[in-house]
């Protein structure tokens, strides 16, 4: 389906079948996930610290968390760059997420995905439907890759991205769709960004985890069998 197919994609550059090598990249991901965000850090005060530590997503119980230091001496672009990233990436996820639950319990995207006559419940879900004897044809990969292609060169930018200056960072609107958001007072706004950052980060460390769980089989709740 769409949905498992946006959720494969975002696998293809992190996944292999070497389960080492899985826990390495899941454990870099998570620290490269918490670099830019979250208020209080023990120790001495740096000047990220200072400059970044009233940012939204900077919330208890992590406060500001850069481990890496990758904003040491950063100015606001520089946050701004790595703010964009974090809220792309964490809808990404979401979608991932989503689709790992929607299709591994059964619900797929009626009618044929190719004219040979293949159903789209006829392909498997996770890896298998990009690698292996049972995948899709290499031209649905290929639509897969040129349609991301395309949201990211074209559509998904924002100030930070070469598009004209929203009214934040990650706001993909570019005044052609609003879905009410103009009706909200401002802290019903920061409130509601708060929400989709954590959502974010959670949905990034838990396609991460999902899969890891499909290298190593087994099932896990509400998604099934992996």
């Amino acid at each position: 389906t769409a949905l498992n197919a946006i959720s494969l994609f975002v696998s293809i550059y992190i996944l292999n079948s070497n389960i080492t090598m899985m826990k390495l990249v899941a454990l870099a991901a998570l620290a490269g996930s918490a670099a830019a965000f979250a208020p209080a850090m023990t120790g001495k005060a740096s000047t990220a610290l200072n400059a970044f530590e009233g940012e939204l997503g900077a919330q208890p119980p992590l406060g500001f968390f850069d481990p890496l230091g990758m904003l040491d001496d950063a100015d606001q672009d520089r946050f701004d760059r790595l703010r964009y990233v974090e809220i792309k990436h964490g809808r990404i996820c979401q979608l991932a997420f989503l689709g790992q639950i929607v299709t591994r319990n059964g619900i797929h995207l009626s009618g044929d995905i190719d004219y040979a006559g293949d159903s789209f419940d006829s392909f498997p879900n996770g890896l298998a439907a990009l690698f292996g004897p049972d995948s899709i044809p290499d031209a649905g990969l290929a639509q897969i890759v040129v349609f991301v292609g395309f949201l990211e060169l074209g559509v998904m930018k924002d100030s930070a991205n070469g598009a004209e200056p929203g009214e934040f960072v990650g706001d993909f609107r570019n005044g052609a769709i609003d879905f009410g958001w103009d009706t909200f007072d401002e802290e019903t706004k920061l409130q509601k960004r708060a929400v989709e950052l954590n959502n974010g980060r959670a949905a990034m460390m838990g396609i991460l985890g999902l899969m890891v769980h499909e290298q190593l089989g087994g099932s896990v709740p509400i998604v099934g069998e992996l």
